[in-house]
């Protein structure tokens, strides 16, 4: 009765459509969901993000959970995240493609979850880093550990989504160090992020961790570009 009752006065409301959501639903009406543009890139080794970044930065494997397409409900979903506080995005698509990838033997052999690090100015303004919670859903489907204090971001960048693409292309002035690559050394890296534009970004997070000795790296993000 009392839930009925907070319901009726704070409707939960999807987070797309904005439409009230049903008892058995949650975060994202019905409709939405089986909106969403999924690309099942984990299904397959040679997909789109592995040609982007051949010759670049060697990585093992790669996957995105959704296309990102502008005003489509990607979008949406990422700008509720990043600019609502809506950080229930993240888990929900994290735990998604966390129970995907767990099935996927190219990520049996994770031993980290690494997320791509905002600068300590930008955590402190927006409080929070989007891909945490996606991030740490990951690493407890696929029974690794989430380490957010190695990968350092130096550099106190714009926001990248009033570039247009050649903007982001040639901007590579992220620059990111280690804290500790012992700690990581001889480990399968997962490096995650919430959406695939350039793969710059992705590019010198990857360079920075390969000075540690004998690892890998694959990529999982919640969207691609």
């Amino acid at each position: 009765m009392l839930k009925a009752l907070v319901n009726l006065f704070f409707p939960k409301v999807c987070l797309t459509c904005q439409l009230q959501l049903i008892d058995n639903e949650k975060h994202l009406c019905t409709t939405c969901r089986h909106k969403l543009p999924l690309t099942n890139y984990h299904l397959t080794q040679d997909n789109f993000i592995s040609k982007l970044f051949y010759g670049r930065a060697k990585i093992e494997t790669a996957t995105a959970l959704l296309r990102f397409e502008k005003k489509g409900i990607t979008q949406q979903l990422i700008h509720q995240l990043k600019y609502k506080e809506q950080q229930q995005v993240g888990a929900l698509l994290g735990t998604w493609l966390g129970a995907e990838l767990s099935d996927c033997e190219d990520y049996s052999s994770i031993d980290i979850v690494i997320p791509v690090p905002l600068h300590k100015k930008k955590l402190r303004s927006r409080g929070y880093n989007q891909v945490t919670k996606f991030g740490e859903e990951i690493a407890t489907a696929l029974q690794a550990q989430y380490i957010d204090d190695i990968l350092i971001k130096v550099t106190n960048t714009k926001s990248q989504v009033t570039k247009n693409r050649f903007s982001r292309w040639t901007g590579k002035n992220d620059t990111f160090a280690l804290s500790n690559k012992q700690k990581i050394a001889g480990k399968h890296i997962l490096l995650v992020d919430d959406i695939i534009t350039t793969g710059a970004t992705l590019e010198a997070c990857i360079l920075e961790l390969n000075k540690a000795e004998n690892i890998k790296i694959s990529i999982a993000t919640m969207a691609i570009a």
